[in-house]
């Protein structure tokens, strides 16, 4: 059987896993829109015949221009710095030694060509010593405006929203979306991302100055999985 099927498909192989693990340089995969929340809602008491109170937004005399309700405009203050230091080290050590004393035969002992031949001895030793550093820091400042996308029942609001800015050398990618507390809007409308509850933010951007910060297709699959050796 000739095996220039079977070269033909690892070739095919080979190609696939190349082209569906390649992504432009520098890409940003966005998050997906937020689905809906769905809250547990509690069971309103039934307005007394009457009454001049309704439900819903109303006018509010004495409100501000703070977010508050679906389609408001909220703007989110990025001020995200992480750090993360790991430290490992490990030493180990042992040593061993095995002696057998020289037996003796009638009171002398036993040798072959003037060599003790029955005497033995051993000695083993094994050192490991292995250490580990790991450090990372990011750091994102900036502001995204987004949008009210669903008011719960408790007051809290979802937001979701994105910054896209196109650049002299490519583009550049901020989405922010999450869960705000209405009683952390500043009185300029404006909250900081680390009051964010179920924050998702992802940064980006793709172009020439992306590009030439990353690792080419052949470096990345000889440090992927497919690189056996």
């Amino acid at each position: 059987m000739s095996s220039t099927p079977l070269l033909r498909q690892l070739s095919i192989a080979l190609c696939a896993a190349l082209i569906g693990g390649c992504t432009l340089a520098g890409d940003v995969r966005p998050y997906a829109p937020m689905a809906p929340i769905q809250p547990i809602v509690v069971q309103a008491a039934a307005p007394t015949a009457g009454a001049i109170y309704a439900a819903g937004p109303g006018l509010n005399l004495y409100g501000d221009r703070r977010a508050r309700d679906v389609g408001d405009l909220l703007t989110i203050t990025l001020v995200e710095n992480t750090m993360a230091t790991t430290t490992a080290s490990t030493a180990i050590s042992k040593k061993s030694n095995v002696d057998v004393g020289t037996p003796t035969l009638f009171g002398a002992p036993v040798t072959l060509g003037g060599k003790d031949i029955l005497g033995a001895s051993a000695a083993a030793e094994r050192d490991f010593a292995g250490k580990g550093n790991s450090a990372q820091s990011n750091r994102l400042q900036g502001s995204v405006t987004v949008t009210v996308i669903q008011r719960l029942p408790n007051g809290n609001l979802v937001i979701q929203g994105q910054k896209n800015l196109r650049l002299n050398q490519g583009d550049e990618l901020v989405q922010i979306q999450g869960v705000v507390r209405a009683a952390d809007i500043a009185p300029d409308n404006t909250i900081s991302s680390s009051k964010v509850a179920d924050a998702r933010i992802a940064y980006g951007g793709r172009g020439a100055v992306a590009q030439s910060n990353a690792m080419g297709w052949l470096g990345r699959f000889f440090n992927s999985a497919f690189a056996l050796f």
